[in-house]
């Protein structure tokens, strides 16, 4: 059985007073973002979907207000690293927001290669 290391409570909470970063290739260039994951306290509030309004457009707003807060914290913790806030964050291709939030989230965009 190989042998783990195991996550300590207090490495787990200094992860939301630390600011963590990376680069994203994008197009041949490089962004440099930075971020800071968040309490429970300081998520975005969910809500159902308004009457009216499609579901999955609900629910990227929210994920994508969630990106923002953690971007918006880094920003605030760590100042002189700052590259993205709100007004730019919202006028990115989609396609380089979905980057970054994969880099953030930690998760793997469908259309990457394991190669």
């Amino acid at each position: 059985m190989e042998n783990k290391e195991m996550w300590t409570i207090d490495e787990l909470t200094s992860l939301t007073t630390t600011v963590q970063s990376a680069e994203i290739e994008y197009q041949g260039k490089v962004l440099p973002i930075q971020w800071c994951e968040l309490t429970e306290s300081e998520e975005p509030k969910m809500s159902m979907a308004p009457e009216g309004v499609e579901e999955t457009q609900h629910y990227a707003e929210i994920a994508s207000e969630r990106m923002l807060a953690m971007l918006n914290k880094a920003n605030t913790l760590n100042p002189e690293g700052k590259t993205l806030d709100g007004s730019s964050w919202k006028l990115l291709p989609t396609t380089l927001r979905w980057s970054i939030t994969n880099t953030v989230m930690q998760t793997k965009d469908s259309n990457q290669s394991d190669f």
